[in-house]
């Protein structure tokens, strides 16, 4: 890889047009791809305007409305399209990589197979967004917390990684982990709680989390997740460093019960304002990510042999709500599959 590497960027969302702001802020050599003209005519103009945590600030930087319009090679691509479109965009950024470039999946959910299906698994790396950002309008983003980028391939040696890591330290600080979908996997669980769960009722997690019957759901969400990580033989670190998975769901006595729930409680309170990205992406008709967050756990579930109906029953019915079979409501916290828990 070169020494000054050439990247891409795809998507000029909240997380892909930060990080993008930031690489050229940081002096690399970054190319914005927008999708739409109007956005990368703004961004090559009078650029993008940054808020939040890192000041206020506007960056212009090359910027391209699709990928067939790029040129010459990158060593690096950042993939930050949602995962549904992340496969098509890997395989028009191939004409334009490098034999050793390195392509990220910037997407929520486990997408790394998807992308390794594509670009091949020595190319493939995993990332963990451990920072906020909001899209106000096109073109003017705001970065709304400080934290991480953890990064890792899924298969070579991770110091190939180090021209990565030095570039998106301009971002944020930026870790490589040597096991990169035990972290997925580990932010894949909440984000399946919190996302699918507040797409079928329509509640934000504060309201929801004083539900005790969401709180159960929440909890078999955890409980066949683990169940599945087990049989993958993946050690699951705790989320955020705080949330650990296997000493939440340890013992089946009264007081190990309430103590599941009061941590939820907890969860539910400090982020109560939080709404469901897939339920946000339901009210603007569009399709959610679904398959990437709880179709990931059960299909893993089906392929090892652990049964998943809660997640797989999640997944089912956001797709009714998708597909216009099924409303958004409180109700669908009652489903028969979740009286069971």
């Amino acid at each position: 890889m070169n020494s000054s590497p050439r990247i891409v960027v795809v998507g000029a969302g909240a997380i892909g047009g930060i990080t993008a702001a930031l690489l050229k802020k940081g002096g690399r050599d970054v190319t914005l791809v927008c999708k739409h003209q109007e956005i990368a005519t703004l961004a090559a103009g009078r650029g993008l305007r940054i808020t939040g945590v890192k000041g206020s600030f506007s960056v212009p930087l090359h910027a391209v409305a699709a990928i067939e319009e790029l040129s010459g090679f990158y060593d690096i691509a950042l993939i930050a399209t949602k995962a549904y479109d992340m496969p098509a965009a890997a395989r028009l950024l191939l004409p334009f990589l490098t034999p050793d470039a390195m392509v990220l999946s910037l997407q929520n959910g486990i997408c790394t197979d998807a992308l390794a299906t594509v670009v091949g698994k020595e190319r493939t790396v995993g990332c963990v967004i451990g920072w906020g950002a909001t899209m106000h309008v096109p073109g003017e983003l705001e970065m709304t917390s400080t934290g991480e980028f953890i990064i890792g391939r899924i298969q070579g040696d991770q110091s190939a990684l180090a021209p990565v890591r030095e570039a998106l330290s301009c971002v944020v600080e930026t870790v490589v982990s040597d096991d990169i979908l035990a972290e997925l996997y580990s932010k894949l669980i909440v984000n399946s709680c919190i996302t699918s769960l507040g797409a079928i009722c329509g509640l934000r997690l504060g309201v929801m989390m004083k539900r005790k019957q969401a709180r159960k759901i929440f909890l078999g969400v955890i409980a066949e997740a683990m169940a599945v990580a087990k049989a993958m033989n993946l050690k699951v670190p705790p989320f955020g460093g705080k949330l650990d998975y296997e000493k939440l769901m340890r013992g089946n006595h009264a007081w190990d019960r309430f103590r599941r729930h009061l941590t939820i409680r907890i969860v539910g309170l400090k982020y109560k304002n939080l709404k469901s990205s897939s339920l946000q992406s339901l009210e603007r008709g569009r399709p959610t990510e679904i398959d990437y967050f709880n179709g990931y756990i059960a299909n893993k579930g089906n392929a090892l042999g652990v049964l998943c109906p809660v997640n797989r029953r999640l997944t089912a019915m956001v797709k009714e709500i998708e597909g216009h079979k099924r409303s958004i409501k409180e109700e669908n916290l009652f489903d028969p599959v979740f009286r069971k828990l």
